[in-house]
């Protein structure tokens, strides 16, 4: 049985057309199918087993790595002089973040307590936690601060308690007791006899409140109605909005709770969490456009006025008393105390703080703080998050063991809570956002690409069946005229 080649060609160009209008329909459907996967899988549902889990237990390691501002001269401080200090560290510490109490409400918010704990890393460390050094003795300088407006007999009588506890101006204690606390007769004695006095009942050290602790009830949108409004924070501790600051703006409970954000970013969004350590909301910036293993990123930095004061940046005024511009005083939600934070080595602050100290080295590779995310799904893939802790002290008179310090805002230590998707988080993460999008977009352009091949090539085999046909009847026509001639004129 002959084949017609014409309409084989004319089947060939229906398929590649339709090849075409289905790979052009792929280019349509494909991105609104993407979206809906990535909204599927960021709400915050027990039924998406990645994401939820990602969620809950946070599988990324992370770490704090712990600075020291060791001081080198304390009795030349106490005569009035310049501090001389010098950065140890850092001191390493695996932090594992858990949530428990995990409870859903019908508006479409759950609720959770997240656990802390940290476990000393030595093999990433530079020593030991054994290490001895020597810093700023928070109960008396800051104390003496606080108190100094106290009657001159009053301040006194405390300066006698100091020595009666035996407190000096400085501590000189290991690493693991400046951390995790140490004993001291003055910290039961304010315990016992003006409780509430300070933040922790039992030892007395710098992160004795953060280890087998939890940051306060978190109730944060699961974005079931509105993706948008994913990992947003509705309360913390049960409040919409805090007591803390001066204005309204300041006060306000703003962004996620810092491990998550809405999907779909652009470079004109920005990166708002609230930190109960800070007490206060934090707002970052879109930096630039990077590629991690692969992974396209955003990346968000603190801008120069985050900790900036009210005269440099005056919607800041409500964080208010403020120091050199770059402070952020903390002390209406640290009991009080003279306790301020910053960026490390006062980077990004006014220089005349870096005056006052020497020592310091404010550099923007190592200071300077960070959170890559990835756009479309608000997941971060590398976090540094730097601060620091330091103390405003100075000279009380009736208070002797300020001696004649001068005023200072001393830097005690900086942190930098670190960490990075990985291993096979970061290969399912991949295959999902990088690879499989990719295919997709192949799939699409490849069918579009298909489908015009085989328009043209069958229009041409067409074309090409046609003119040959055409030829074939022109030769027979001639062929026959010529036979009707030659039997009408057979003499020729």
């Amino acid at each position: 049985m002959a084949i017609n080649k014409s309409k084989v060609a004319i089947g060939f160009i229906v398929a590649g057309a339709l090849t075409a209008v289905f790979g052009a329909v792929l280019l349509v459907v494909g991105p609104a199918v993407m979206k809906d996967q990535i909204i599927k899988n960021t709400v915050i549902d027990p039924r998406n087993d990645l994401s939820y889990t990602m969620w809950k237990d946070v599988p990324v390691p992370f770490y704090m790595s712990v600075y020291f501002f060791h001081i080198l001269n304390p009795k030349e401080i106490l005569n009035g002089e310049k501090p001389m200090v010098e950065e140890r560290g850092p001191y390493v510490y695996r932090k594992r973040i858990q949530k428990e109490n995990i409870t859903f409400h019908p508006n479409n918010t759950v609720s959770y307590l997240e656990y802390r704990t940290y476990f000393f890393e030595p093999s990433m460390s530079v020593g030991n936690e054994s290490d001895i050094l020597t810093i700023p003795n928070m109960l008396v300088l800051g104390a003496s601060v606080m108190l100094e407006k106290l009657p001159y007999p009053v301040r006194v009588i405390i300066s006698t308690t100091f020595k009666a506890f035996k407190e000096g101006p400085f501590l000189t204690k290991t690493v693991e007791e400046l951390m995790w606390g140490y004993e001291s007769k003055l910290v039961e004695f304010l315990n016992q006899y003006l409780p509430g006095t300070l933040p922790t009942t039992g030892k007395f050290g710098l992160f004795s409140e953060f280890n087998n602790s939890n940051t306060g009830l978190f109730t944060v949108f699961t974005g079931k109605d509105d993706i948008r409004k994913v990992h947003g924070v509705d309360s913390w501790n049960g409040l919409t909005e805090l007591s803390y600051w001066q204005t309204p703006e300041c006060n306000m409970i703003n962004g996620t709770a810092g491990q998550l954000w809405p999907p779909f970013m652009t470079k004109e969004t920005t990166l708002s969490f609230y930190s109960p350590d800070a007490c206060r909301s934090m707002e970052l910036v879109y930096q630039r456009s990077g590629v991690m293993k692969g992974i396209p990123l955003y990346r968000f930095v603190a801008p120069t006025t985050l900790f900036a004061n009210g005269t440099v940046y005056p919607p800041n005024e409500g964080f208010c008393p403020c120091r050199q511009s770059g402070l952020l005083n903390v002390s209406s939600c640290r009991h009080n105390s003279p306790v301020f934070i910053s960026h490390p080595h006062f980077f990004n602050a006014d220089p005349v703080l870096l005056d006052y100290v020497n020592g310091l080295h404010p550099n923007e590779d190592k200071h300077g703080l960070f959170i890559d995310v990835h756009p479309q799904t608000g997941v971060p893939l590398n976090v540094s998050i730097r601060l620091q802790l330091n103390l405003y002290m100075k000279r009380v008179s009736g208070i002797t063991e300020t001696g004649k310090i001068s005023e200072v805002v001393m830097p005690m230590l900086w942190f930098e809570e670190r960490g990075y998707i990985d291993g096979p988080v970061l290969k399912t993460f991949h295959t999902s956002l990088v690879v499989l999008p990719a295919v997709m977009e192949y799939m699409q352009y490849g069918f579009i690409a298909l489908g015009l091949v085989m328009v043209v090539v069958a229009a041409m085999v067409y074309n090409k069946v046609k003119v040959s046909n055409r030829e074939m009847l022109k030769d027979t026509h001639e062929h026959q005229t010529q036979e009707k001639y030659v039997l009408n004129n057979p003499e020729k």
